[in-house]
């Protein structure tokens, strides 16, 4: 059995703050976001390293990073969404997805925890947000 942090979320060992999920892939927020929204997207099968997935996986995951991109930008009122990969901290496929106003935005260290409530006022801000766009 692999101890992983985000198969812990996907059986739900784990709570997380859902804002988008198909058959495939999950979206959350981060527990400690660079910026409120800050977004993880994982495959739902286990893979450690991204390069290696297929093309056909890599295309699939970065699609739904484009797919969720726009409603997270919206609901931020960000001026664009900053992506990071580098899957170091969980064993875990995993891209990032940062509502940025700079460049500067992006540095790791700007990570803070964020309380129940911001993440759940958040979740939900989101979820409209794709909600309305179906």
């Amino acid at each position: 059995m692999i101890e992983c942090v985000f198969c812990n979320v996907l059986s739900g060992n784990i709570p997380s703050h859902k804002i988008w999920e198909d058959d495939d892939y999950l979206a959350f927020l981060d527990i400690n976001p660079i910026n409120p929204g800050h977004t993880l997207l994982i495959p739902k099968a286990h893979e450690d390293y991204i390069f290696d997935l297929g093309t056909n996986e890599l295309g699939a995951l970065f699609s739904r990073a484009k797919l969720i991109s726009e409603p997270l930008k919206q609901a931020n009122k960000a001026k664009r969404i900053g992506i990071m990969v580098e899957g170091f901290a969980v064993p875990h496929i995993h891209v990032h997805l940062i509502p940025i106003h700079s460049g500067h935005d992006l540095d790791p260290k700007r990570a803070q925890p964020a309380t129940e409530h911001e993440l759940t006022a958040m979740a939900d801000k989101i979820r409209k947000v794709f909600d309305a766009h179906e």
